[in-house]
């Protein structure tokens, strides 16, 4: 019998699929920014078990891990080079799949480059915006947490002594926005960017992972 602790409760509880017989999941990628160094690919050893396991019990497994191609260190030392993106980051792809299969790990079923789907989360983004729970300050788009009571809820964050303005991100934060718990979905170009002549069309970039508090 396999059993998970549910996050929301806290209780150990026997796993039922949602779809009898096959299994849904994702794991968070890498970032492609570097070479991976052996601690990082501790979730990926954990998740490679988990998906064997599973299969062994005769699920139909479809495996979900993303591969963040774009963020700030990307895109700052592309510019450096004066390489595009995609021939930034694609040695350390190359090199992480090869990593990946060397410690015996299972290629996920499906493994979306976020570059690819620009469209998709300025579409998300642009909804979160009509409706009030994200807002643009110069240029840089933020997710407003105010706008969304029960958020922490899942990973218990508690903002009952969490004071607008008075969080450690503050300082490593470069762009403006409403309230210190906020987090970028989206960021405007640096004056580096705009000195380089990046095409509008793909001014800004949308923030990575390392821009957001724990998932809510």
């Amino acid at each position: 019998m396999l059993k998970f602790q549910n996050t929301l409760t806290g209780r150990l509880e026997e796993f039922q699929p949602i779809e009898e017989g096959a299994v849904r999941m994702y794991a968070c990628g890498p970032t492609v920014w570097n070479l991976a160094h052996v601690g990082n690919f501790r979730t990926n050893v954990f998740v490679d078990v988990l998906r064997r396991y599973l299969k062994y019990k005769g699920y139909a497994v479809t495996h979900v891990m993303n591969l963040t191609d774009v963020d700030d260190r990307i895109i700052n030392q592309a510019l450096e080079r004066g390489v595009s993106l995609d021939e930034y980051t694609a040695p350390y792809i190359e090199a992480f799949w090869e990593d990946f299969e060397l410690i015996g790990c299972e290629r996920p079923e499906v493994a979306p480059r976020a570059t690819q789907h620009i469209p998709e989360m300025v579409s998300i983004i642009e909804r979160l915006l009509d409706s009030g729970n994200a807002y643009n300050s110069d240029g840089s788009i933020y997710y407003r947490i105010t706008s969304f009571p029960e958020y922490g809820k899942l990973s218990k964050i508690n903002f009952a002594g969490n004071i607008a303005g008075a969080s450690e991100r503050v300082d490593t934060d470069k762009y403006e926005k409403e309230d210190a718990r906020d987090f970028a979905l989206w960021k405007a170009p640096t004056p580096k960017e705009s000195r380089r002549g990046t095409p509008p069309s793909a001014r800004g970039a949308p923030a990575g992972t390392s821009s957001a508090p724990p998932c809510p």
